[in-house]
């Protein structure tokens, strides 16, 4: 168990009827939200909420179905130009890989491959596109982290076929 959760069994909360010590507050909302948000839903949130980001992103990218746009060609010769590969390489691979490491993190297959894949390409664009947006790449590190060290958890495809 993690240090920073409170076991539910060492949480003793009594209806008083009176509100409790504030120093018990934390504990007692510790011990809910631990009950109520196992491992599985949170790695599931971290999965649709990261998967959201560079399906949006990937969708910018293509007309139609997918049909990598001029105009996607044209961002990764001038705004991308930092990236160090081929700009028309660079646009069809970032294209592909945000839809389909997206994909599979919203049904959890490959999970830790596909959470990496898409940390490797958040490093590229920090290092070589957009170093003042350390903050936005920060949080999208922080919930792929995650993903990577511990998988796609119980409410995944990942569970069921590499148990």
């Amino acid at each position: 168990m993690n240090a920073h959760f409170i076991p539910a069994e060492e949480l003793q909360i009594e209806n008083t009827g009176a509100a409790s010590a504030p120093a018990s507050f934390p504990k007692q909302a510790a011990a809910l939200l631990e009950s109520g948000l196992p491992p599985a839903m949170l790695l599931l949130v971290q999965r649709l909420g990261i998967a959201a980001v560079f399906f949006q992103s990937a969708r910018t990218k293509v007309d139609g179905w997918f049909t990598i746009s001029d105009g996607t060609y044209e961002l990764f010769r001038t705004e991308y130009a930092g990236v160090p590969l081929p700009a028309e390489f660079a646009a069809v691979a970032a294209t592909v890989s945000e839809h389909v490491f997206a994909i599979l993190l919203i049904v959890g297959l490959f999970t830790r491959f596909s959470a990496l894949a898409l940390l490797g390409m958040t490093a590229v664009i920090e290092i070589f596109v957009y170093p003042d947006a350390w903050p936005t790449h920060l949080s999208w590190a922080g919930l792929l982290l995650p993903l990577v060290a511990l998988g796609g958890g119980r409410l995944s495809i990942d569970r069921l076929l590499f148990r």
